[in-house]
């Protein structure tokens, strides 16, 4: 198979992935800038300290505040999240990127880690 043929065409979803593109990130901006926000320690720590004024200060759409609260990342994938971006607010809330990447796929951490394995 040809890498055209395995990743689809131009502007069509895979199946089981969201499509990350112009319209996902301007309705994702607000939470991708909040997630930039913490390349800096000191944002990390006003977020723990109040989480809900810190998202008030990124102006979050309610879907968007509904998937940080509940630390819901595929949520926050379809409310625009870019994935680079979420992965610092995984941080902050103890995700690794097996963790992550179990959540995507819809397996348990284990499962995930024994799919790239077998991949190698």
């Amino acid at each position: 198979m040809t890498i055209p043929a395995m990743l689809g065409e131009p502007g069509k979803p895979i199946p089981g992935t969201t499509l990350f593109d112009g319209a996902a990130a301007r309705k994702g901006y607000a939470l991708n800038a909040m997630c930039y926000s913490f390349n800096v320690a000191a944002n990390r720590q006003a977020f723990l300290d109040d989480e809900d004024a810190y998202c008030d200060r990124f102006s979050l759409t309610p879907a968007q505040r509904d998937a940080v609260a509940k630390r819901d990342v595929l949520g926050m994938i379809a409310a625009g999240g870019n994935i680079y971006y979420l992965a610092k607010l995984a941080g902050i809330f103890g995700l690794n990127v097996q963790d992550v990447g179990s959540m995507q796929t819809g397996m348990t951490v284990p499962e995930f880690k024994q799919m790239l394995l077998d991949q190698a």
